[in-house]
């Protein structure tokens, strides 16, 4: 050990360590911190459960030193795919911020398709949602106490079957996403059922909803097929009531006389014979 104590030796053994450090752990570091590499940020604001267009993000160029891992690297990862957290300009995407299908929670929202729409109604007492046993891909029937204040109690023709998209409790979120609650957490209780409709039957619910009185009684619940029997034998019934508009052409043209079948001779000859009548009438005035 007595060389170590020799300052000769130390001073060799400092200038090979620096030279070291100099000629090979540099250049490495340098390299490393030199290197690029393509990543996906956010250009435009990405709401929580919205998805994801090319629009809202770019690809760029940047050093890949002290990169997350689950950094994206590319724009076809991200585009199609749901943000699960808000992301704001110049956000790096990483790959716990994105999936592939919305939350549970309002998932139902993104696949309307502007035939139909989504409307809720209050569930004003807890009987009168089924006690809070419906949940998403129920057939209800509405049932209308006094409807239009014509003193009776009805299921209206245009809400006979109605498919439950959603329950939603005071606090807004969803009753019926499917997902576990955490040990102690106490199930809330239904505040509101969205129900997915058409215009008319929107309009329909909307007089209820005003009015405060209607109840949901369960028809159907089981396998997607089964439900969506119910769901056509609906349509059908609306079909019926708001026939569309080319239908209701085609029927006042079928009220309308047909002269078509008429030869061109026969309809010239009746033309002749009015010319001829009218001079006659004119020929007695003089």
């Amino acid at each position: 050990m007595r060389f170590l104590k020799n300052r000769t030796v130390l001073g060799v053994l400092c200038i090979v360590l620096s030279l070291i450090i100099c000629f090979a752990v540099t250049p490495l570091f340098n390299k490393a911190m030199s290197e690029k590499t393509e990543i996906v940020r956010v250009v435009k604001p990405i709401s929580v459960g919205e998805e994801i267009t090319g629009d809202m993000v770019k690809t760029i160029e940047v050093g890949s030193y002290n990169l997350p891992d689950d950094v994206v690297k590319h724009s076809d990862t991200v585009v199609g795919a749901f943000a699960s957290a808000d992301l704001a300009p110049g956000d790096y995407i990483l790959t716990s911020k994105i999936a592939e299908e919305p939350a549970a929670e309002n998932s139902y929202l993104y696949h309307l398709t502007g035939e139909k729409q989504a409307i809720s109604v209050t569930v004003k007492a807890f009987a009168n949602g089924l006690s809070g046993k419906l949940k998403s891909g129920d057939i209800v029937s509405v049932i209308a106490p006094d409807y239009r204040k014509q003193g009776k109690t009805v299921i209206p023709a245009e809400l006979q079957y109605v498919e439950v998209i959603a329950v939603t409790a005071n606090s807004g979120y969803d009753a019926n996403t499917g997902e576990e609650l955490e040990d102690g957490a106490d199930r809330e209780l239904p505040g509101t059922v969205t129900l997915l409709v058409t215009p008319e039957q929107s309009m329909v619910l909307a007089e209820l909803e005003a009015d405060g009185k209607l109840h949901l009684s369960l028809v159907y619940r089981g396998d997607e097929k089964s439900a969506g029997q119910f769901l056509e034998a609906q349509n059908q019934i609306l079909t019926e009531l708001y026939p569309p508009e080319d239908m209701e052409g085609e029927a006042e043209e079928n009220e309308a006389p047909d002269h078509s079948d008429k030869e061109p001779e026969e309809t010239k000859a009746e033309e002749q014979e009015e010319s001829e009548q009218g001079e006659t009438e004119e020929s007695e005035v003089e």
